[in-house]
């Protein structure tokens, strides 16, 4: 599975951002697929997940400020940033995960400063 992941940039704070991953591959549908940040110096974090099915899974950090969506026949999985603070500054990882496997896009960095 490959990922691509966009859509991250600068942002004051309160603003919002959406970021989107497009994998590759017929089996997107089976997968869980999630969003992860890191700061430097600090470990990868689950910001949301959505498994198969379509339950979604959320950070206390970022709960009613974040919605995980996913679009099956565009094998997308986004995530909505809204009334971002300087806290959420960090790159995102998108994930997509299925039993043991697990991969991994490149980072998208977002930055929420004044």
């Amino acid at each position: 599975v490959q990922l691509q992941a966009s859509g991250g940039g600068a942002v004051q704070p309160g603003g919002s951002l959406r970021l989107s991953c497009v994998a590759s591959g017929s089996i997107f549908r089976f997968y869980t697929m999630g969003w992860y940040r890191q700061t430097p110096g600090r470990q990868r974090e689950l910001v949301a997940d959505i498994n198969s099915g379509g339950i979604t899974n959320y950070a206390d950090s970022v709960k009613g400020r974040f919605i995980i969506s996913r679009d099956y026949a565009k094998n997308t999985v986004n995530l909505q940033m809204n009334s971002l603070t300087p806290e959420d500054t960090a790159v995102y990882y998108c994930l997509a995960k299925l039993g043991s496997s697990s991969f991994w896009g490149q980072g998208t960095q977002v930055t929420v400063s004044s």
